[in-house]
């Protein structure tokens, strides 16, 4: 299945800003083959929903490490292992918000 996503926030700025808009898969095929480089959306207990980019996939512990490309941004240097079961999506599309 497809979902769209409005991007809040400035973690992955200036690749995706805030306003922006993402289109994520949440079929089980591609949540299961992610890699380096991928963007996901996940949820996490205290932060709710966040979108970064995989790092690092453990495929012992059935998990991946996230990074933001913001210095402050939260991330796997704080929040550790995201696991698979947290992941909502996969991002295929992203639409940037116009500027005028």
């Amino acid at each position: 299945m497809l979902q769209l996503l409005k991007v809040t926030g400035e973690s992955l700025s200036p690749l995706y800003k805030e306003g922006d808009f993402v289109v994520i898969t949440t079929l089980p095929f591609f949540l299961r083959r992610l890699r380096q480089g991928n963007i996901i959306v996940f949820q996490h207990g205290l932060y709710g929903t966040l979108i970064k980019i995989v790092e690092r996939v453990l495929p012992d512990e059935d998990a991946v490490y996230v990074i933001g490309t913001s210095e402050d941004s939260l991330d796997s240097r704080r929040l550790g292992p995201i696991s698979h079961a947290a992941i909502k999506g996969r991002v295929l599309w992203h639409i940037a918000k116009p500027t005028h």
